[in-house]
């Protein structure tokens, strides 16, 4: 069965990062959820979720992909040494990173962004070296960026897509009446 590492900071976009969730969830992706600091985290509308795994206690070789929702939490991924050496683990192996909204920045300040199609959190686009698309996903090899909390679903579906397959997206468009 794959495995996915979801990991909150404080101030997580809550559309965002449980949307995600449960998305993949009703995919079957065995999906786990990580708290930056400590056991519990408040997104920016004050949802606390907890108690979630600690981030203290990731073992990154256990997962096959890594999702970092977005909301202003995303400043505390970015600044925290230990998130960026997950990513780069995640990103050397080959594995799955899907970031939504502000957080593609975090991988486009890293220059993991140069040479591939991304989108983002359009405000917050730089020039990060590789082809911006302003479309709600973008998927570029192993790199799944979304744009903004609207495109949570079909962020949530790209990832299953390139898990499992096709096959399964499509039925979880089906479970959720998905009409797009």
């Amino acid at each position: 069965m794959k495995k996915v590492a979801v990991l909150f900071a404080n101030g997580f976009e809550e559309l965002e990062a449980v949307g995600t969730y449960a998305i993949l969830r009703r995919g079957g992706l065995d999906t786990d959820v990580y708290a930056l600091d400590g056991q519990n985290s408040t997104g920016r509308f004050g949802l606390t979720c907890g108690p979630l795994h600690s981030f203290a206690n990731l073992n990154a070789s256990q997962y096959d992909a890594l999702v970092l929702p977005g909301g202003p939490g995303y400043e505390l991924l970015e600044k925290n040494e230990r998130v960026q050496q997950l990513i780069t683990h995640f990103i050397t192996k080959g594995k799955v990173v899907a970031a939504i909204c502000a957080s593609p920045t975090i991988l486009g300040r890293a220059g993991y962004l140069k040479g591939k199609t991304y989108t983002c959190f359009t405000p917050m686009n730089e020039d990060f070296g590789g082809t911006f698309t302003g479309e709600y996903v973008a998927v570029d090899d192993n790199l799944i960026t979304g744009q903004s909390a609207a495109a949570t679903v079909d962020f949530g579906l790209a990832i299953i897509e390139k898990l499992l397959g096709p096959e399964k997206a499509d039925q979880v468009k089906k479970s959720v009446f998905y009409k797009k």
